[in-house]
């Protein structure tokens, strides 16, 4: 196995998520819940997994028209997050050119 693949950040929706964060800054919890596709419980499962892991920091604040989360990648979570798709990137050219 490629030493830089992930095995906990390959979990399809952590994947998913780290993805979604990795072009922005801040994003809203909201616009990550729908554009993967699950429900806030979900999420924060997996939000919480991965801020344990120091892949992303959460800032919660309030306002008058009630509570937000933001999310972002953390410089550990985007190197990560590149180590694991270059491994995904050499594994899927290794099955394009296999050896003669």
């Amino acid at each position: 196995m490629d030493p830089d693949f992930d095995e906990f950040l390959h979990v399809p929706a952590r994947l998913s998520i780290v993805a979604l964060l990795a072009p922005a800054d801040w994003v809203e919890f909201g616009f990550v819940r729908d554009a993967v596709g699950t429900s806030d419980s979900a999420l924060s499962k997996q939000v919480t997994a991965l801020a344990d892991a120091g892949y992303v920091e959460v800032r919660r604040t309030r306002s008058r028209t009630g509570r937000h989360a933001h999310l972002r990648l953390t410089p550990h979570g985007r190197q990560a997050f590149r180590r694991h798709a270059s491994a995904l990137e050499r594994i899927v050219a290794a099955a394009r050119n296999p050896p003669a």
